[in-house]
Parts: C-alpha cells; sequence; structure tokens
C-alpha cells in the first residue's frame, strides 16, 4: 500500500482519511437525526399523560400511550446502540488508514526530525483520535445541532419559556467557550509532560544493563519521581479546569430546568398554559442542553485529540513513501559521492564536509581520520539514514531518492557501530524478515560472518528467538549476526562502521576473508578501521580531520603519510609493511 502525496494543493493525509469515512459519518447523522426525533418521546409522553390521561381518567388512553412510548423507547435503544457501534467502526477504519503511514513517519522521525523529534509520537497520536473519534465524544457533537430545533419547540409552547432556555443556552455556550480558551494551554503542558514521562521511562528500560552496573537506579528513579510529579500537577490542572467547568455547567442546567419548571407553574397558574405543557418545556429544555454539558465532559479528551491531529498532520507533511513511477535496475557499476555535506538530522550547522571519491564495482575504501572527525556521519550519508546537504550521492549515475527505499535496501548492507536485532529469529534477523526469505542465502552470509558454528551449537539452531534488541546475545555475537544482515543477498554497497569492535582474532581473520570474497563478487565495501585489520582486505583509503577530507587514494600511498610522525622529511616516511601493528592509533575510534 502506497501512501498519498500531500502538497500545497492536496489535501493532508489525516484529512483524506477522514474524507472516505465520509459515507459512514452520514449514516451517522441520519442516526441522530432519528434518536433525536425519539428524544421527544419523553416530553410529548408527559404532556398526554398531564393533559388528557388525568383529564378523561381514562386507563385504556393511559394503557395505549404508555404502550406506544416504550416500542420509541426500544427503538430509541436500538438506534443508539447502532450509532455507538458506528462511531467505533468508522474511527477503526480511520486508523487503519493511517495506521502504516503513521508507524512509517514514526520510524522516519528520528532521521528527519533527530533530537527535537524525540517528543513527537504518531503512533501515540493516531491512538488519541482513534480513542475520541471512537468514544461519547462524536456523539454529543452530532446532537449538539439540534440544540436550536429544541429552543424552537420551547418556543413554541409558549414565548417566555422559549426565552428563558435560549438565555440559559447562552450562558451555557458561554462557559463552553471559556472552558476551551482556558483549557488549551494546561492540555497542552500535559501532552508535553506525559511524552517526556514516556521517554524517561522507555530510555531507563533500554539501557537497564547501563543502568544496573553504573549503579544509576536511583538517579533514574529520582528523575522518573521528578518527571512523574511533574506529569500528575499537569495531570490535576488540566482536570481541575475541566471539572471546574463540567460541573458548573451541570449545575446551572439542574437551576435552569427547575427555572423552567417554575416560569411553567405561573404561566399555569395564570391559565397560559397547561400543566402538561410546564413539564414539556422542562425535559425539552433539558435536553437540549444535555448535549453541551455531554460535550464538556469530553472536552480533554476532545482537546487531546485535536492536539493530536495538529501534531500527526504537521509530522505527516510532505511525508511521502511512493515508489518512483519508473523503477531503475539495482545498481552493479560504480559509487559516485561528489562534494557531499551532511549534518544530524534536524541540526542546521554542517558537520561533515567536502567529501568527494568515486568507487568502482569491486573496490574496498577504508576510512579512518580521529576521533569525532565525521567518520560515522559520512556512512550515514551514504546509506541515506542522514540528510545530504550539499552535493549528491551516486550509484551507477542515479541518486538514491530515485529508487524505492525497499528496493535500494535489498542492493545495501549496512553494519552501524551500535548492532540492534529485532525481537525474532536469528535466521528472521539475518533475512532482514523478508517474508521469502532465502534460506540458502542466510546460511551463506552466515558462514561468511563466522557465524554459522555459533548458530548451530545452539538448541534452537538458526530458529532461536533472539529477544527484544538481541538481548539474549552477546555484543560480540549481535556484530556477527549483524554482519551477516549486512551480507545477506550479497548487496553492491556495503557499509561496515567498526565491523571488528568486538570481534577476537578468529572473527577478525573472517571479517577479512568476507570482505574480499564480497568484492570478488563485485561488491563495494567501505569499512571505517579503528584497528590496522580492518582495512587489510580493501585497496583505497580515505582520511576524514575536523568534518573535511583529508586525503584519499591507494592505501600505499596514504597510510605512510598518515603514518610518519609530524614534520617528518618524505624520505623518512615509511612504507605501509613497515608501519608497526599498532600505528593506526592515531586515528581512535570516532
Amino acid at each position: 500500500m502506497s501512501t498519498s502525496k500531500s502538497g500545497p494543493s492536496q489535501r493532508p493525509l489525516v484529512a483524506e482519511a477522514f474524507a472516505a469515512s465520509r459515507s459512514g459519518y452520514a449514516g451517522v447523522g441520519v442516526l441522530s437525526l432519528v434518536i433525536n426525533l425519539l428524544m421527544l418521546t419523553g416530553p410529548m409522553f408527559m404532556l398526554q399523560i398531564y393533559d388528557r390521561v388525568l383529564a378523561s381518567h381514562s386507563v385504556p388512553t393511559l394503557v395505549i400511550i404508555a404502550s406506544f412510548a416504550a416500542i420509541l423507547y426500544l427503538f430509541f435503544a436500538l438506534l443508539e446502540g447502532i450509532r455507538a457501534r458506528g462511531l467505533s467502526r468508522i474511527s477503526q477504519e480511520i486508523d487503519a488508514r493511517l495506521s502504516r503511514t503513521a508507524f512509517l513517519a514514526n520510524l522516519r522521525v528520528p532521521l528527519r526530525m533527530g533530537n527535537s523529534g524525540k517528543n513527537v509520537d504518531p503512533i501515540r497520536d493516531l491512538e488519541t483520535m482513534r480513542q475520541f473519534w471512537g468514544g461519547q465524544g462524536p456523539a454529543a457533537l452530532f446532537d449538539i445541532p439540534w440544540m436550536p430545533i429544541y429552543l424552537g419547540l420551547v418556543f413554541v409552547l409558549h414565548f417566555w419559556l422559549g426565552m428563558l432556555a435560549l438565555a440559559g443556552a447562552i450562558i451555557i455556550l458561554t462557559l463552553v467557550l471559556a472552558n476551551e480558551l482556558m483549557s488549551r494551554a494546561p492540555s497542552k503542558e500535559l501532552a508535553s509532560q506525559n511524552a517526556q514521562r514516556s521517554n524517561t521511562r522507555t530510555g531507563a528500560r533500554r539501557n537497564a544493563e547501563v543502568v544496573r552496573a553504573l549503579g544509576m537506579s536511583a538517579t533514574l528513579t529520582n528523575k522518573w519521581d521528578e518527571a512523574n510529579t511533574r506529569f500528575y500537577e499537569a495531570q490535576t490542572k488540566a482536570g481541575d479546569r475541566a471539572s471546574l467547568f463540567a460541573t458548573g455547567i451541570k449545575a446551572f442546567r439542574f437551576l435552569l430546568g427547575s427555572a423552567v419548571l417554575a416560569v411553567g407553574a405561573w404561566l399555569a397558574i395564570r391559565q397560559e398554559v397547561s400543566p402538561g405543557v410546564m413539564i414539556a418545556a422542562s425535559i425539552i429544555t433539558s435536553r437540549a442542553l444535555s448535549p453541551v454539558e455531554q460535550a464538556v465532559g469530553q472536552w480533554r479528551t476532545f482537546i487531546a485529540a485535536r492536539q493530536a491531529r495538529a501534531r500527526l498532520d504537521k509530522t505527516l507533511d510532505g511525508f511521502d513513501e511512493s515508489a518512483p513511477e519508473t523503477e531503475l535496475p539495482l545498481p552493479s557499476k560504480n559509487l559516485n559521492v561528489q562534494q557531499v555535506a551532511t549534518a544530524p538530522p534536524g541540526a542546521r550547522a554542517v558537520t561533515l564536509g567536502g567529501i568527494n571519491f568515486a568507487l568502482n564495482a569491486g573496490d574496498g575504501l577504508g576510512v579512518i581520520g580521529p576521533s569525532g572527525s565525521g567518520k560515522t556521519s559520512l556512512v550515514r550519508a551514504l546509506v541515506g539514514v542522514w540528510p545530504i546537504l550539499r552535493g549528491s550521492v551516486r550509484l551507477d549515475g542515479a541518486e538514491l531518492n530515485q529508487w524505492s527505499e525497499d528496493r535500494l535496501g535489498t542492493a545495501v548492507g549496512y553494519l552501524p557501530q551500535d548492532v540492534e536485532l529485532f525481537d525474532g529469529t536469528i535466521a528472521e534477523n539475518i533475512s532482514r524478515f523478508a517474508p521469502g526469505r532465502d534460506d540458502e542465502n542466510v546460511l551463506k552470509a552466515a558462514q561468511l560472518a563466522n557465524v554459522h558454528d555459533l548458530v548451530t551449537s545452539l538448541p534452537d539452531g538458526y530458529d532461536t528467538q533472539v529477544g527484544e534488541g538481541g538481548t539474549l546475545l552477546s555484543a560480540g555475537q549481535r556484530q556477527r549476526i549483524g554482519l551477516a544482515r549486512a551480507l545477506y543477498n550479497t548487496p553492491f554497497l556495503i557499509v561496515l562502521d567498526e565491523p571488528n569492535s568486538n570481534l577476537d582474532s578468529e572473527g577478525e581473520a573472517a571479517l577479512t576473508r568476507a570482505i574480499k570474497l564480497m568484492r570478488d563478487a563485485g561488491s563495494i565495501v567501505i569499512v571505517v578501521a579503528h584497528r590496522p585489520s580492518a582495512i587489510s582486505a580493501v585497496d583505497l583509503l580515505l582520511v576524514v580531520k575536523d568534518g573535511q577530507q583529508a586525503a584519499f587514494g591507494p592505501k600505499e600511498e596514504v597510510l605512510p603519510k598518515i603514518s610518519a610522525p609530524a614534520g617528518a622529511p618524505a624520505s623518512a616516511k615509511k612504507p605501509a609493511a613497515a608501519a608497526p601493528a599498532g600505528s593506526l592509533s592515531v586515528v581512535p575510534h570516532a
């Protein structure tokens, strides 16, 4: 399923999802029409009881009227239940139309907004909207337009009763407007504190090992207490504000009902209305204002849903996951990096610039440089997870956005510094959860990454569950499985960021062998290096320093230059073969 494009002249995705449910809401509107007509059963019944049954003392008339009223009430209950079920189904349909897009947007938020998007959660916003639209709030909104009709009926019964009901309605609507204006800020603060509270909880759980090992439990618990306190303060403030208006409106509605009875009694004494009219006017007035009271009771959820929709509209603005209309063949020839500049998502300052090199199929490139020089920034830009602010990254002459993300991903192998596995089996993780995975390629990738023997030694072999984040495996095991995932299906561009940081000598030898085999198969392999062994299987070196490209060329030409002491004459520079084993220690891990 591809998402629709959203542009200046096109409807936003959320509005489009609601528009697709227009027929459902039209049906709810028709049901609301009949329901509100049936709401007149009570006042009409009382009118008949007081003005006809009591006047005639006719028991058969009472039985007929009561039976007819009972049938209408049963019909009302049936339609009310159908309306509630209909609203629930509509909200689920809207959620279903947007859930895929919201999930994809949730994946893109860190890549588009960086740290500024830590409180942005499209899935949570969609859930907030679904809960409101599937609850009682929309029913009250559908009933509110009937208020003028009910007030008109009261005017028909008597002018002064109508004026009293109208004055009461104006006062209640004024209170509703005040509630709206005074609830915005507390509701927004509540949403913000709830997001921060959630971040504190998930962050602590995600780093449970570090928290336990470094004795940070008490500190983080105190931080949780502070976040909780701020959340409860915001919740209390928002709740108090909402309950103040809700109870005020409820009390005023009761007062207004009694006032209508009192005025009706005065008019009945003057023989301007009958007792039945007095009772009917009180019931109709109460019914006219009941949806307003219900809406105020749902006001917090209404504001939360409205704010969630505004955030979701903003998050999905310009969001486009549709594939290009013309799919290019997968790259197989070269990689061309032209004056690339990049920065973390959401940041304005360039952290890496001036990167310019070209590689052909079968080339191997080692990327080295001091800590913080921009090596990891480069590889993130190469695989498309960081934005390219200037310049371009081209595969076979085409920029990365000329392929759909999923299709290009099959031609890219990426091993980040911090390897994260997904909850599932080892085979599923290696195959990237492909629905029709090739088990032969899974075994081949595992053997290349030197993890096959380890996997087969486990009780369930390749069907072993790794747990959330791969926590059931060691760091070295996770790294080797991550390497196998990067090598799965022999991708054309393989980017490895510190691939040997958790490997032993046997693992490093397997890594060197894997890089050679991938290059022999026609893959371009780029390795961010910390240890010299990591670049033993590459033929080119790129030196990055202070966010700029410092050198690029054949390894045997570049390595002696960076290994020689500063200021040494050219004749004193040693060849790469004579460099000591730890010569790359001058360019520590980024």
